[in-house]
């Protein structure tokens, strides 16, 4: 088996709006959306009586994509979204952008903060971590040079 390509990355969100307007300020594009409610959603994921309505997202450049999931039934568990970065698991997503600056405080206007510095990483990025909706951990970058 080869893998041919990564398709994209799913996120379970509460608030689909909120987190769908997070990823918009940074500069992602909503490719489409709908509702799923059907026996084979069921078989797919695992769960019994699954209603859920999508969001999908992609970078300007068109090759990445993130799928924003809201699952209005079953309930959920609990989950803690101020997990720390250093939890097992996928803990953030990483995106090159042209100015950390601006990102950040187009963020900040949100009510979005830095999880800890924006800092410059030797000679090659300038970086940040800054936590998003549901907890989401993001981490931006921008090229040095």
């Amino acid at each position: 088996m080869t893998i041919q390509r990564m398709d994209h990355v799913g996120i379970v969100v509460d608030d689909l709006e909120a987190a769908t307007e997070f990823f918009v300020e940074l500069g992602l594009e909503v490719q489409g959306g709908g509702e799923v409610e059907d026996e084979r959603a069921d078989r797919i994921v695992g769960l019994d009586g699954v209603r859920s309505e999508l969001v999908m997202l992609q970078s300007q450049d068109g090759r990445r994509l993130i799928e924003l999931v809201k699952f209005h039934s079953p309930a959920s568990p609990e989950g803690d979204p101020q997990a720390p970065s250093n939890v097992p698991g996928i803990r953030h997503l990483a995106f090159v952008v042209d100015d950390v600056d601006a990102a950040v405080a187009g963020l900040r206007e949100r009510g979005t903060e830095l999880v800890g510095e924006l800092v410059s990483y030797g000679n090659s990025y300038r970086l940040c971590y800054v936590r998003g909706p549901e907890g989401i951990i993001v981490e931006l970058a921008e090229p040095l040079g």
